[in-house]
């Protein structure tokens, strides 16, 4: 682990992440939303694409987990599915690269993404949906796991965040990342309770048209609209 990856305890880590396409969606925004939870107290950021990692890496020093979102037709993994994401998060300054570690019919073979990841220098991050995807990705070297893709591979979507896949990921590594459905302070909390090291929180924080929607929709049950 790097020091400044190594240092995150019970570290909080803010996604900024704009709806796509949204008001939002610039880098002036992101960078304002980065800073601006570092000013919160965040420790470490979780940034999509490679010109935003770098927007955001020439703000602040602080610790980058980034990633790449891609729509494949070919394939339903989206988070960092090719070599060259890799290697453009790695150059725009990147600490640490997440995947997608899921057993799904992908691209490019997880263990050669993390193979790059490691030749670039970088840390990796295991985005895992199930225990089995964390126990191949710390098999073929990914320094940490996270619970993001629980309940995104099929199903209706998640409203509260897996613990239990978290409890079982601590089973295997100290090195475990809370994502997912962490909506309310409480999830955080719980999450770190269940064995996490880190917490990402990424809608709740950064992207207010997902929390209206939330008040929204509570509001309109409750007048049975």
């Amino acid at each position: 682990m790097t020091d400044s990856i190594q240092s995150l305890e019970n570290g909080l880590i803010v996604s900024c992440q704009p709806v796509t396409g949204g008001p939002m969606d610039t880098a002036p925004f992101v960078v304002g939303f980065a800073l601006a939870a570092l000013a919160g107290g965040a420790q470490g950021l979780r940034i999509e694409s490679a010109p935003y990692v770098k927007a955001v890496r020439a703000a602040t020093d602080a610790p980058i987990i980034g990633l790449v979102k891609r729509d494949l037709g070919n394939s339903p993994v989206r988070i960092t599915p090719w070599i060259e994401d890799v290697e453009a998060l790695a150059a725009a300054g990147a600490d640490v690269i997440a995947y997608d570690a899921t057993q799904r019919a992908r691209p490019v073979p997880t263990a050669e993404l993390v193979k790059r990841i490691h030749a670039a220098g970088k840390l990796a991050m295991a985005d895992c949906s199930v225990i089995s995807d964390a126990r191949q990705a710390l098999d073929e070297g990914a320094e940490m796991v996270g619970s993001t893709l629980s309940g995104y591979t099929g199903g209706p979507e998640p409203t509260e965040p897996d613990l239990d896949l978290i409890s079982a990921m601590r089973a295997l590594t100290p090195y475990v990342v809370a994502e997912g459905c962490i909506r309310q302070p409480h999830h955080a909390s719980a999450a770190l309770q269940a064995g996490a090291r880190l917490v990402v929180v990424g809608s709740a924080i950064t992207r207010p048209e997902h929390v209206t929607s939330w008040f929204r929709a509570d509001m309109d049950e409750a007048m049975g609209a």
